[in-house]
């Protein structure tokens, strides 16, 4: 019996887990205007959020990738000038050591040039004064051994022509003994 009253009561009071029909059609009324406003006003502000934020990310791609371009070609460039300022300087130092060698040569040169002029003037100098001595040899020489033949002869020989002649057949067959 208790069972048939439960079951009773059961049968007049309404299922707590069911709604009422008014509350149905109440809920999808409010639910088709809710939704009918979200899609007009939200959603667009949403899309249009939505595509600001996708510009704004690809334009900052791009950006990107016009500057890393832009870099890499920045250092193709700066590594080209850099390859020519190289090139450019080693041929610098190729002429520069070309020149170098070329005064070094040139400085030899005018040196051997500037020895020799000095050794022929040395050899010139030194050859004129063996001919001053020679000729001053020959004149003590022969004042020398006139006045011993003068000593020897015990007759004077102070005839000069007579001299000169006598000390250069002397000196001459000196000069040939030799």
């Amino acid at each position: 019996m208790l069972t048939s009253v439960i079951l009773a009561a059961a049968e007049e009071a309404p299922n707590p887990l069911i709604p009422h029909t008014a509350e149905l059609v109440v809920g999808a009324i409010a639910f088709t205007l809710l939704f009918l406003v979200m899609k007009s006003r939200v959603v667009p502000m949403f899309e249009k959020a939505f595509a600001a934020r996708t510009e704004a990310i690809q334009g900052g791609i791009e950006k990107a990738e016009k500057a890393q371009l832009a870099a890499q070609t920045a250092l193709a460039q700066y590594t080209e000038q850099l390859s020519k300022a190289r090139e450019e300087a080693q041929v610098l130092r190729e002429e520069a050591r070309v020149q170098g060698a070329a005064i070094i040569e040139d400085l030899r040169t005018k040196a051997q040039e500037e020895a020799a002029r000095i050794t022929a003037a040395a050899h010139a100098s030194i050859e004129a004064e063996r001919q001053q001595a020679v000729t001053s040899l020959r004149t003590e020489v022969g004042a020398l051994a006139v006045e011993l033949a003068s000593k020897i002869v015990g007759e004077s020989l102070a005839d000069q022509a007579r001299q000169s002649r006598i000390v250069d057949r002397f000196l001459d067959d000196l000069e040939k003994s030799k």
